[in-house]
């Protein structure tokens, strides 16, 4: 469609935002339910986060993703929390509301533009269910209750997927992160929740059935890779499972790869938590197919 006048947006913010393949995925997913909206992407620092989701909300945007490395910083500034941003720590989306005249918040591009007064945002989770999906279902078939898991990352997604994967019920975690802290702090919050789950910090002197990098290390070629090998090799590990889909094939999946490790790269986590972003903003069912022959040809170039 044209862009005209009554055109709604949305958009995702991140930092950088450039790699993202998500305006694609949306924009063929809007397209098919015929929508007249577009979806964008924007560059924003951090220190701008809190402006650029006024500014949004300000020009009546439906709503918004968010990427690295924002997902933490977002939960103070939104109006409002959903269930899943509480449960899980972390804002990947922004719905922006408004309030009917009975005092009902309903998605935006429910009401006729000139009968919008009053506009919130709540934030949402779509990751957490995403990874367990693409990891479980999808990419690897790999059950996670009771699995040994060695996580990269305690930063948004970091802390999403560990909590994620101590409710589904993994027997071992072992946080690793350059900030020892962070990942202590996340430890800690597992013992209290989820007791069962053995928790520690560090790479682990065993095996485990799942590596999953969960830090932004791999977007760049000039990257290390986030997996110091003289602490842990690929041979202790049966599968890697990157969040980074672009490039497809990160140094560390090509590394794993090389030592017959089952692997996959985050296309399909990409795709599961932006369907579930596109349902809430529009309440209808995301179209998955279109979106992933969207997102396919827009990373793989097929």
């Amino acid at each position: 469609m044209p862009i005209t006048a009554a055109t709604w947006y949305c958009a995702v913010y991140g930092h950088p935002v450039h790699h993202s393949a998500s305006p694609a995925m949306q924009n063929a997913g809007i397209a098919d339910l015929g929508l007249d909206w577009k979806y964008l992407a924007f560059d924003v620092h951090p220190d701008d986060l809190r402006l650029a989701i006024a500014g949004a909300k300000a020009m009546k945007f439906i709503g918004l993703n968010l990427t690295v490395p924002h997902k933490l910083l977002a939960l103070e500034m939104v109006d409002a929390l959903d269930a899943t941003a509480k449960q899980w720590g972390a804002v990947n989306t922004i719905r922006f509301e408004a309030r009917t005249r009975s005092g009902e918040w309903v998605p935006l591009a429910q009401l006729p533009a000139g009968e919008i007064m009053q506009v919130r945002s709540q934030g949402f989770n779509t990751d957490a269910d995403a990874l367990v999906q693409a990891v479980q279902q999808e990419d690897l078939e790999l059950p996670l209750k009771g699995a040994r898991v060695l996580l990269l990352g305690a930063g948004g997604a970091g802390r999403v997927a560990a909590l994620r994967l101590a409710a589904e019920g993994v027997s071992e975690l072992f946080l690793v992160n350059r900030t020892v802290s962070k990942a202590e702090k996340i430890a800690s919050e597992i013992k209290q929740l989820f007791g069962t789950v053995g928790v520690s910090i560090g790479y682990p002197a065993d095996t485990v059935d799942l590596v999953l990098n969960a830090t932004s290390l791999g977007l760049q070629a000039s990257d290390a890779s986030p997996l110091d090998e003289t602490k842990f090799p690929f041979k202790k590990a049966r599968a890697v499972y990157d969040m980074i889909y672009r490039p497809a094939e990160s140094r560390l999946l090509k590394a794993a790869k090389t030592e017959g490790c089952r692997t996959a790269n985050g296309l399909s986590m990409l795709l599961y938590q932006g369907a579930k972003a596109l349902e809430i903003w529009s309440g209808k069912p995301a179209p998955l197919k279109i979106m992933r022959t969207a997102l396919v040809k827009n990373v793989y170039g097929k």
